[in-house]
């Protein structure tokens, strides 16, 4: 069975020098990403890659010219490809270093018949440290084995230059080359591990955050949910009797009618079955939740006792009612309450020794809620809470048809306004959120 699902040794030996074969052969463009912070400084790497080119290209030309006697057009055009090996490799970091390659291969050819007692070949002096930057260059932007690779390619053509090429009076500097194209490797590698970590933390914070919102708009519509499983429940429950008491309302009622209201009864009574069913499993999370339906759903008639609560906690808060005050059906009072109190929490938590004004109208078909506080007289202390109470209320509003707005003022104050239809019709079922997952 194995034999059948893995893969033959011939196809493992050979798939990782092929795919590296094409990372060493590639052209595409890599361009050499901005700093993130500060962002003043976003383009500093180009710019400071920039000035290394041009002391990489003058330093070519002038040991070229003073140290081997190298002289023409040779001198500018070498001095010209190795400044352009190092800026190449802020855009193409495999392209920059088969320039720079091709480069050092045409100045050791250069200085080949020049060479002197003593003096280094196949490289100059400076040689190594020109093709230096673009070694990191490579390092910071590919996997490391391409860089190992590119490394070992380049001290293979040196070493197998200085044994078959080396001319008689020449000195072998491949011992310190090494040593420079191997901390510049292991410089760009650590560098690019450091950057790829930052991103990935970057990348998990976004996630976590996320998450975060996502399982505490679950948690508000669970929350809902327990709070209106009375109402619910209550309105099933009076369908029930009702069509249970419904025959003995009607004189000498026909056979269809009672068996309709028989099955309304039993339809009622299964549904709310089903809801208390439903619900139990909710409530199983958080059994000492204030939902719990031995506690008593709140509603605006109970909005004195929340002010007054608020202001003993210091706020100076008023509140104006317009329209003519009226019964809401449970649910919008519920919502309206709830609004209200997570905004005044809100006001009570991030701006202490403001004035708050609650607003609460009754129109014709809606009712309008508006909480203002002004800017507050003193720092906030921080918030244990994740920051999420606008989704809570956003949810609530969304979910009878009705809207929140919420937002600073220009005097630096904040404001939580909504509109609630006092009718709210039935609404389609709202999809959770979907779940993103980590790569």
């Amino acid at each position: 069975m194995n034999q059948q699902t893995e893969p033959p040794a011939a196809e493992v030996r050979t798939r990782l020098p092929r795919g590296l074969v094409r990372e060493l052969l590639t052209l595409r463009p890599d361009p050499l990403p901005k700093m993130s912070r500060p962002r003043w400084l976003a383009w500093l790497p180009h710019v400071v890659l920039g000035y290394v080119a041009i002391p990489c290209g003058v330093l070519t030309g002038m040991q070229l010219n003073d140290h081997y006697g190298v002289l023409g057009s040779a001198v500018l055009g070498l001095s010209l490809l190795t400044f352009a090996s190092v800026v190449l490799s802020m855009f193409r970091p495999i392209a920059a270093w088969w320039l720079g390659l091709v480069t050092s291969g045409l100045v050791a050819w250069a200085i080949h018949d020049h060479v002197g007692q003593g003096q280094s070949w196949p490289w100059t002096p400076a040689g190594p440290f020109t093709l230096a930057p673009v070694l990191l260059m490579v390092a910071l932007r590919v996997p490391p084995r391409v860089t190992v690779s590119v490394i070992g390619i380049t001290l293979t053509l040196n070493g197998l230059a200085d044994v078959l090429l080396r001319p008689p009076r020449s000195q072998t500097i491949i011992a310190g080359a090494a040593l420079v194209f191997g901390f510049v490797g292991i410089l760009g590698y650590a560098l690019r591990a450091t950057r790829l970590a930052r991103g990935k933390l970057v990348e998990q914070e976004t996630l976590t955050e996320e998450e975060r919102a996502r399982r505490t708009l679950l948690e508000e519509r669970s929350r809902i949910a327990r709070e209106l499983h009375d109402v619910v429940a209550h309105h099933m429950s009076v369908i029930s009797i009702q069509a249970q008491v419904a025959p003995h309302l009607v004189e000498n009622p026909s056979e269809e009618l009672k068996e309709n209201l028989a099955g309304i009864r039993e339809n009622a009574l299964e549904a709310l079955t089903e809801l208390r069913r439903v619900l139990g499993v909710l409530r199983s999370e958080q059994p000492d939740d204030p939902a719990n339906p031995h506690h008593p759903q709140p509603t605006l008639g109970e909005l004195d006792g929340l002010v007054d609560n608020v202001r003993g906690a210091g706020l100076d808060v008023t509140t104006e009612i317009a329209g003519i005050r009226r019964p809401l059906t449970p649910g919008v009072e519920l919502t309206a309450y709830r609004i209200v109190q997570e905004a005044l929490s809100n006001a009570l938590r991030h701006a202490p020794g403001s004035r708050v004004e609650v607003g609460i109208a009754y129109g014709p078909r809606d009712l309008h809620l508006c909480v203002a506080n002004s800017a507050p007289t003193r720092s906030a202390p921080p918030s244990p809470g994740a920051g999420h109470g606008l989704l809570g209320m956003r949810e609530r509003a969304g979910m009878l048809g009705g809207e929140l707005a919420a937002g600073p003022r220009p005097d630096g104050g904040y404001e939580v306004s909504a509109v609630l239809p006092m009718d709210p019709q039935d609404l389609p079922a709202v999809p959770a959120p979907e779940t993103k997952k980590a790569s």
